[in-house]
């Protein structure tokens, strides 16, 4: 049998790593910047074109490189962080497995110019595809410039998987948030198109972040310091009042490094129980110094999972950090364990003639008495063929006082011999439940709203109850996609008499304006402002408003769905936002018309989420329920 094993050339194995430790342009930027500051740069000046297909640019002020290291450090595994294994147990530094500039390398063409304070002149290396050119000497001053362009050149199959412009530059501002909170003492500045987009001077932690999140912020912040041998906290939390649909602004650092630990997050959610709605998230910074012997960051590539020696040490100091917090500045109620506990109660004076109240009963009330019954006695007939279980108009009146309008519609008919059911497969997928179509449903059919979330209407062969909160998403999302589809159509929109300023970060406020065009067919109307959007209309049906319309565009992260563009995330989003809640009475025409466009739809029979819309009960099963 021939040998089929063989080893993959250097430049293969290089594309196959660097799939892990670059996914997309924001991949590249946090490794560079990492590297300045493990540098020990004071100042970093990054620079991207077209959300980094194009360019990206990391200047700073470090150290800088020998010629013999700026030639080795674009080899594998080559790295000035660690020397042995026992290193791994106490890693500082941003970066150790020199797998980031090999990685970069292989797919893009890099530029490096470089300088140490040991020599006279710098280097200058070009790189393409991970095969170097001649080094150059070059006049430059002390530190380090690496400039990478076309990224993914050589792979078209992950280039082709990069999002829109708007998307990607998200993700490498996210990037730049990190690292600019971590190092407040460092000058970060950052340039999309020729357009700063950042420059956070050095600073405290506290005007870092409000540097970071906007002017606004700072009323937002509630500091938050509690240390103990093992660990230490400090940092800020939102105060309730301030938080967002959005997950966005959430940052957990551990020695310095940004984290994702899901129980962490449970736990700092857990402090602001009984002070947050469940779809809604605080602001929170917060920072863990830990020895780096209790740590393990050595699990993934991008070092943002982590492994604690004691975790439950960190759990039980981290919830009552953030709870004594909020309540250490009045945002948390708190109990006041010296006050004397009873009622202030005034003693009786003996002297004072307290009257007792006085109670007057009408024994002869009647709520379902007729006004002409009021003053006639009451009279039992032992005629059982009178209509004694039949109420009167009267007390029909009274009835609807009582149960609303529940009792306005006709009964319906849940049986019947003749019937034949239609049923039409869903485009969902398989496992759903086929929905009846719109022949199947009586065309006079009659309908009504069950505890004002449901509404009830009559089939061929039994009853339907529909989620009237889904139904109208159903409804609004295919609206939304249509306007998408067909640039010719138009959405009716309602303009602002008084356009509404929403507040974003900077951030969030670069991505809703690149996302303009499309919105904008969408029927959000959107204008630039300094504190952030300024909303100039919106779409006429629904019952949102601009705030919660922008934050429902917020709400996409930009990740990969099978057949979902991000546009359709978006609307299913704001159609969400836009629908009907569960709780508002509708009107009979309201119900009727509502139905009408959802038995128009699509996928009538699920929502944008793929949640059950409709639920049919068959006249047979309704039927052996009374057996």
């Amino acid at each position: 049998m021939p040998e089929v094993i063989q080893q993959l050339p250097e430049n293969v194995s290089n594309q196959i790593a660097a799939g892990e430790v670059v996914q997309r342009p924001s991949s590249a930027v946090k490794e560079l910047m990492e590297n300045a500051i493990d540098a020990g740069a004071k100042r970093i000046e990054v620079r991207v074109v077209d959300a980094g297909r194009t360019l990206i640019q990391v200047m700073d002020n470090g150290s800088g490189m020998v010629h013999a290291d700026a030639k080795r450090c674009f080899q594998r595994h080559a790295t000035s962080k660690i020397s042995v294994a026992e290193d791994l147990y106490s890693i500082v530094s941003k970066g150790f497995r020199g797998e980031a500039l090999a990685s970069i390398a292989s797919i893009a063409h890099v530029e490096l110019k470089t300088r140490h304070a040991s020599e006279e002149h710098g280097v200058h290396l070009q790189l393409e595809g991970g095969k170097a050119a001649k080094p150059l000497p070059c006049v430059l001053e002390i530190g380090t410039q690496i400039a990478v362009r076309h990224l993914f050149f050589n792979v078209p199959a992950r280039r082709n998987f990069l999002k829109s412009d708007a998307v990607e530059m998200r993700h490498v501002i996210d990037e730049f948030h990190r690292l600019a909170l971590a190092h407040e003492e460092v000058h970060f500045s950052l340039h999309h198109n020729d357009s700063e987009l950042f420059n956070l001077k050095a600073s405290s932690r506290r005007k870092r972040v409000v540097g970071v999140f906007g002017s606004k912020y700072d009323e937002r912040l509630v500091p938050v310091e509690e240390s103990t041998d093992v660990v230490g906290v400090e940092g800020f939390v939102g105060k309730p009042e301030f938080a967002r649909r959005t997950r966005g602004e959430q940052f957990l650092f551990v020695n310095q490094r940004f984290i994702k630990h899901p129980l962490l997050h449970r736990t700092i959610m857990d402090a602001y129980e009984g002070l947050l709605p469940r779809d809604q998230y605080p602001l929170y910074v917060l920072f863990l110094t830990i020895d780096p012997a209790r740590l393990d960051v050595n699990i993934h590539p991008t070092k943002t999972e982590i492994k604690f020696d004691e975790e439950r040490h960190v759990l039980s100091l981290l919830l009552p950090a953030i709870r004594r917090g909020l309540g250490k500045y009045a945002v948390a109620p708190s109990l006041d364990f010296e006050q004397e506990t009873g009622l202030n109660i005034l003693p009786l004076d003996p002297s004072r003639n307290v009257p007792e109240p006085a109670v007057s009963v009408n024994a002869d009330y009647n709520p379902f008495r007729t006004p002409a019954q009021s003053n006639a006695a009451p009279s039992v007939s032992g005629n059982r063929s009178s209509n004694t279980l039949r109420p009167g108009r009267g007390q029909m009146d009274a009835w609807k006082k009582l149960y609303g309008d529940a009792l306005t519609s006709d009964p319906i008919s849940v049986y019947d011999d003749n019937a034949s059911v239609e049923l039409v497969q869903s485009e969902v997928g398989e496992g759903v439940t086929p929905l009846l179509s719109e022949q199947a449903v009586d065309q006079k059919r009659s309908v009504f709203q069950f505890q004002q979330r449901y509404v009830a209407t009559s089939t061929r062969s039994g009853v339907l109850l529909i989620d009237q909160h889904r139904a109208h998403q159903r409804v609004l999302y295919e609206l939304l996609v249509s306007q998408l589809e067909n640039a010719t159509s138009s959405i009716p929109v309602q303009r602002l008499l008084f356009p509404e300023v929403v507040e974003l970060n900077t951030s969030d406020r670069h991505f809703v304006l690149e996302s303009r065009e499309w919105l904008e067919r969408m029927g959000l109307l959107i204008e630039p402002h300094d504190n952030g959007v300024q909303i100039t209309g919106m779409p006429a049906e629904g019952e949102s408003t601009p705030a919660r319309l922008i934050e429902a565009v917020l709400e996409d992260d930009g990740n990969d769905l099978p057949g979902i563009s991000r546009a359709e995330r978006v609307a299913a989003q704001m159609a969400q936002s836009m629908a009907i809640r569960s709780g508002k009475g509708l009107k009979e025409e309201e119900m009727t018309d509502l139905l009408d466009r959802l038995f128009g739809c699509s996928t009538p029979d699920r929502d944008p989420f793929g949640r059950r819309v409709i639920v049919n009960f068959d006249a047979n099963d309704i039927e052996q329920r009374f057996q």
